[in-house]
């Protein structure tokens, strides 16, 4: 008895192991999160100081890379600025130290709100479409299901210059180049593959037997999938719609190739930030600090869904 109950027991990593490992998740996560620190930190130095060699750790804390940032400046001569009368805000008193007035407004809240729409719509649109190929996949007996599957993972696959040139033309002819919609269109079809798997992962784990008891109830089979698929399914719509929403935001060569004023998104504008002299690094690395701000949160609201979601299924009955 005694020898069957060690056979199956099952050993605890000792604390010096325990000890070891945290300490290498606290390390990776140090090495990760300093360019973010970094760039935090760039986003409030002065052009002066953010160029400066060596780099400042320590210096006086400001906000003209922000002001850059959401503002365009031209250079005037001194008697000018003088006849403008007192600067109307911080911006304009910031410009007016380095002999130049505030002519308007910058592009990039615009192409933040592009960001915004194409992200979150696609976002929604993939994990809508590919809830209910994941829940026909499950539930029936589709012909060639694993054929089909594979074709869809394919899709994944290859790298997106491979495609871009062809997707280019096609939405040239059809008039969706530099639009919201194309763009969403397009995030779609790519991001509905990775739903797709990753959601029929999760409902092969619910039971049949709830949607049935539910069809013996009287509910149709659509109904029994709203009332009782969908609310078994939220931990793995909610990690699905964050893997999603995560591509479509940071998504770069499409976004080049495919839009250049109305559609787009903040990705190809944050690096051509230019300022007097070259590059405005504290005005891209404030662009950069703010474009962070939406996934972080979206991710820290679904946080407990995502982390029951990437072990739902690890341990099976």
């Amino acid at each position: 008895m005694t020898s069957a109950t060690t056979a199956h027991s099952v050993v605890e990593p000792s604390a010096t192991t325990r000890r070891f490992a945290g300490s290498l998740v606290v390390l990776y996560a140090i090495i990760t999160m300093i360019p973010l620190v970094w760039i935090m930190l760039t986003a409030f130095k002065s052009p002066d100081d953010a160029i400066s060699y060596p780099p400042k750790v320590m210096f006086k804390p400001s906000l003209e890379g922000f002001c850059n940032l959401f503002t365009t400046r031209s250079r005037q001569t001194p008697e000018f600025i003088r006849s403008l009368g007192p600067p109307q805000g911080l911006c304009d008193s910031i410009a007016r130290s380095r002999n130049m007035v505030v002519a308007g407004p910058s592009n990039y809240v615009p192409r933040f709100v592009n960001s915004l729409i194409i992200a979150f719509g696609s976002t929604v649109l993939a994990v809508a479409l590919g809830t209910l190929s994941a829940y026909g996949f499950s539930r029936f007996r589709v012909p060639l299901k694993d054929d089909l599957l594979f074709f869809i993972l394919s899709t994944r696959m290859m790298p997106p210059i491979a495609v871009a040139i062809p997707i280019y033309l096609m939405y040239r002819t059809v008039g969706l180049s530099d639009t919201r919609l194309g763009m969403i269109l397009l995030y779609t079809s790519v991001n509905v593959s990775l739903a797709v798997w990753l959601l029929k992962g999760f409902i092969d784990e619910i039971p049949r037997e709830y949607e049935e008891a539910a069809m013996i109830d009287g509910y149709t089979r659509f109904q029994a999938f709203v009332k009782v698929v969908l609310p078994q399914a939220t931990t793995g719509i909610a990690a699905t719609a964050i893997f999603c929403l995560i591509f479509a935001w940071n998504e770069y060569a499409f976004a080049v190739l495919l839009t250049s004023g109305n559609a787009q998104t903040a990705p190809p504008f944050i690096p051509i930030i230019i300022g007097e002299g070259g590059q405005d690094w504290p005005a891209v690395a404030a662009g950069t600090t703010l474009f962070l701000v939406p996934i972080v949160v979206f991710t820290v609201l679904l946080r407990k869904h995502l982390l029951r979601g990437i072990t739902f299924g690890a341990v099976r009955k």
